[in-house]
This record gives structure tokens, C-alpha cells and sequence, in this order.
């Protein structure tokens, strides 16, 4: 039994923060509805690559053990659907401009007055208010705005584009999924709904909180390679021999005294973050001779599972599936395909003692659980076959 049963969550969003979110409840068994359009069609399950049946890999990760119903929500008769099923599906969660809902008739308001205890999350880029609300944007666009990228950057060098969307997932999944769980304690306290505003650019704002904290309580702005985790110290990467790279975060001193000794520069390990500017740059330029000495293969065999100076390779994300501790977390897990084959995905992150995730199935073809859920509501085979020939069920 899933640690959050009994939760049921209807998920309008698309694309990665919302359906991540959802992803996270319904791994630790709430029930989750995907309410998706055949008209505006998730880029997510048209992202390759695909499966043999032309399903997107992203797609079937990030939507697993949801149910997908299709509707045409400029309906009535849809409109009404979804009212049906806030009586149980009580959490709303969605991704759309601020209004949207609304104008649809399935805004906060709407379905309070359906339910009073809904719990409705809106995740945007910029918030529900401000002069930004309504102005499109992407990962990128928000952690620029944030302040996040100027300092997270070499010296005279573009900010990198990452491969893992901090703004999409710290800011819009993590902080709904934490919105949601706080509101639904609330609800179980007093038995009141709530309205919660993600903006993914507040959210990742508020992940400043080393550097930004120093600026807002000291005045000092943060600069590219000049702080002690931005590379301003020997906190970094680098380069070995035949071109792969080490992370080196050996900052407290008996962590950067077994540094030096694995490197062969014992004359450095007295340095301390107190000494000069001149100091610090020569203690980093002998760690980068110091790993261009050797080869990435030379260098695994110094920095071995019995080092313990926090030191470790940068591996290429296969190299990461096939890693010891990773495996032995259970990281990679086989999710039930509908033809009874299996496939590997990402596991919960999420440990319990004795409560274990729940993988029911990969992501849904679309519409895959219209005639289901209808029939939970009562609709006879001839309604839903009227709501197809409408175009109701898109």
C-alpha cells in the first residue's frame, strides 16, 4: 500500500514540472488522472525516442501509473466531467497561463464551490501576479531572471545551458509537490481547501539562499569563479590526462589533507580559506597539474572506494546506471508495459521504512482510460459513446 493513498489528484499540466510532480504522488500510491487534449498534444510524448509502439520514452517515464483521460474542456459536457470527479479527485494540479482555468470554468472558484476542501496548485513560470504573469517562458528564461546563472559561470564565459531543468523540477515539481503536502496537512487539521501559486522564477530565486543571503544581508554581489562552491576556490572540476574530468570538493581539512597526499603535494595542505587570493590560485593550479598527470583510469585506482577525501569521477550518465552504489539503491526499476513486457525507468528517490513505491504501469496512451473513468461516474456505454461522437472525449 502506496504511503499516500487515498490521495487522488486530477493533473491538467504537461511537459516536465507538473507531470513530474504528479509522477512523485503517484510513485508513492496517489491516484492520478492525466487530463490531456488530442488537439494540444504534450511535446513529451512526441520528444524521441521512441518504443516500438511509437511511445516516447519521456513520455512513459514521466506519466507512469497515471490514468490518461481526453477532453475537450471548451465543452460543457466536459466541464461537467471534471466537477464529477473533484468530488473525489480533489487535488488539482496544472500548468496553464494565469486565467486560463478560469475562463474554462474550472478555475479555484469554480471548483471550491463544487468542493470546498479542493486543494488547487498553479504552476507558472512567473507567479500568479506581477507585470510577468502572463509572459511565456522556459527553464532557462527563469533562472536567468532568478540571478542564478551570472554567478554559475566561468570568468568571461556564457552560462551553461544544464541538462537537468533546475527551474522546471527544483523549482516547479519539488515546490508544488511540498505545496500540495502541506495543504493537504492543513486539510486534515481543518478540513479547509487551498489555493497554492508555484511560480517556478520565485522558486528558484529562493534556491540563492548561499550567495543571495550574503548579498541581501552583506551587500556582497557573487561573481563567476570568485566564491568558495563556484570555482573561486579548488572546489571544481578537472581535467585528466586523456580529457575526462574529477570533482574535487575536499573543502574541510582533513578531507583536503588526504587530497594532497593522493595528489602528491603535501607541501600545500596547510592552506586555508583564510590565506590570500595568490595562495588559493596556486593551491588550485597544482591540483589541476596534479590531475593532468594521469588518466581518468590512473586516477580511479587512486580515488578508490576506500578514498575518503571527496573526491569522484564525472561519469557519463550509462556509466552512472551501472554504478555500484546507485545499483545498489535500486535506481533502475522495470515498469509493466500493457502487452506484459517490462521497462527499465528511473526509480523514487523516496525510501520508507516498510512502504515501498508503487509502478503500476508506464504512461498511458492517450485517452487510454476515457471509457473507465466515465463508467466510475455512472455514464452508460451510449453516453460515452455520445460524448466520442461530440467530440467531447477528444
Amino acid at each position: 500500500m502506496g504511503i499516500l493513498k487515498g490521495l487522488k489528484i486530477l493533473d491538467f499540466s504537461a511537459l516536465l514540472p507538473g507531470p513530474m510532480a504528479t509522477m512523485i504522488f503517484a510513485d508513492l500510491g496517489a491516484e492520478v488522472i492525466h487530463v490531456e487534449s488530442s488537439k494540444r498534444v504534450d511535446l513529451t510524448r512526441i520528444m524521441p525516442p521512441y518504443d516500438d509502439d511509437h511511445e516516447a520514452y519521456i513520455h512513459q517515464h514521466l506519466n507512469r501509473s497515471k490514468k490518461s483521460l481526453t477532453l475537450n474542456l471548451k465543452s460543457p459536457e466536459a466541464v461537467e466531467i471534471v466537477k464529477s470527479l473533484v468530488h473525489e479527485y480533489d487535488v488539482i494540479i496544472e500548468g496553464f497561463r494565469p486565467g486560463v482555468m478560469q475562463r474554462l470554468g474550472i478555475g479555484y472558484e469554480a471548483l471550491k464551490e463544487v468542493n470546498p476542501k479542493v486543494i488547487y496548485c498553479a504552476i507558472t513560470g512567473y507567479g500568479q501576479t506581477g507585470p510577468y504573469s502572463n509572459r511565456p517562458g522556459h527553464d532557462n528564461n527563469y533562472l536567468s531572471l532568478a540571478g542564478v546563472l551570472d554567478y554559475s559561470r566561468h570568468k568571461d564565459k556564457k552560462p551553461v545551458s544544464m541538462g537537468v531543468q533546475l527551474a522546471d523540477i527544483a523549482g516547479g515539481s519539488m515546490h508544488a509537490a511540498i505545496g500540495v503536502l502541506a495543504a493537504a496537512l492543513h486539510r486534515e487539521k481543518t478540513g479547509e481547501g487551498q489555493y497554492i501559486d508555484i511560480s517556478m522564477t520565485d522558486a528558484v530565486f529562493s534556491l540563492n539562499a548561499m550567495y543571495g543571503s550574503a548579498y541581501i544581508g552583506g551587500d556582497r554581489v557573487p561573481q563567476p569563479e570568485q566564491e568558495i562552491l563556484n570555482g573561486g576556490s579548488y572546489y571544481d572540476f578537472y581535467k585528466t590526462k586523456d580529457g575526462r574530468f574529477f570533482s574535487v570538493g575536499s573543502l574541510e581539512p582533513q578531507f583536503r589533507k588526504l587530497l594532497c597526499e593522493a595528489l602528491d603535494i603535501p607541501e600545500l595542505i596547510d592552506n586555508t580559506f583564510n590565506d590570500s587570493y595568490y595562495t588559493q590560485i596556486r593551491f588550485k593550479e597544482a591540483v589541476h597539474d596534479a590531475f593532468l598527470s594521469k588518466t581518468y583510469k590512473e586516477w580511479l585506482e587512486v580515488f578508490n572506494e576506500d578514498f575518503e577525501g571527496c573526491v569522484e569521477p564525472v561519469l557519463t550518465f550509462p556509466e552512472a546506471c551501472e554504478h555500484p552504489q546507485l545499483k545498489a539503491r535500486g535506481m533502475i526499476i522495470d515498469i509493466p508495459k500493457n502487452d506484459g513486457t517490462m521497462q527499465k525507468q528511473i526509480a523514487s528517490a523516496f525510501k520508507f521504512d516498510g512502504v515501498k513505491p508503487e509502478y503500476k504501469h508506464v504512461g498511458a496512451k492517450l485517452g487510454e482510460h476515457n471509457e473507465e473513468v466515465l463508467s466510475s461516474l455512472g455514464y452508460s456505454a451510449e453516453q460515452i459513446a455520445d460524448l466520442k461522437d461530440k467530440g467531447v472525449l477528444e
